[in-house]
């Protein structure tokens, strides 16, 4: 992935050094109706212990298994995390999934995506069955259909994709982002 692509995930992910429960899930939910911050959860209330925050999430978007409630991280390990992750699990999904040559931003923007989604979500969907059969322009306006967060459309993911299908496109990852973030107010 280049510094294109890390500049579209980065912005979208924001990194975070105290583990939180999915944007999703009820827990998160439940927290932010009663006005309490699932980003600084040192500890998950009592009331709200038989409540799912699942997949807990740290530093730049990383929901990987090893990451629980109240697990906190420095910005070096979160840095360190995410290069780990981008290197040993999703770029090599991309590469694995693609039937077809890439530019330099599609494949970046196919990173971003599997990271945000999850590769074996991404693997088997209509966007790289499009993608693999040649049909780029159908790929890219696949982008769009993955903006639900526990079952509800979420415009932070809205504006994610948009930023990840222009740069799909070619778009300068700036420019992407700016897109995305206007498209979606």
């Amino acid at each position: 992935m280049s510094a294109d692509g890390h500049a579209v995930a980065h912005y979208f992910e924001q990194c975070k050094l105290l583990a939180y429960p999915d944007p999703g899930s009820a827990l998160y939910k439940a927290l932010r109706a009663a006005r309490i911050d699932p980003y600084r959860l040192a500890t998950v209330p009592a009331a709200y212990a038989r409540m799912s925050g699942k997949p807990w999430t740290i530093g730049w978007g990383d929901a990987g298994p090893d990451v629980v409630p109240g697990m906190a991280i420095t910005q070096a390990e979160a840095d360190r995390r995410y290069a780990h992750r981008m290197a040993a699990e999703f770029e090599p999904a991309v590469r694995g999934a693609c039937r077809v040559d890439l530019t330099q931003r599609q494949f970046d923007a196919l990173v971003s995506i599997f990271y945000n989604t999850g590769a074996t979500n991404m693997t088997g969907s209509t966007l790289m069955r499009k993608l693999n059969a040649g049909d780029f322009a159908g790929a890219a306006a696949e982008f769009p259909r993955w903006n639900i967060s526990g079952g509800t459309l979420s415009k932070g993911l809205q504006r994610r994709r948009e930023a990840e299908r222009q740069l799909f496109l070619g778009m300068d990852p700036q420019a992407a982002i700016v897109a995305g973030v206007a498209k979606f107010p």
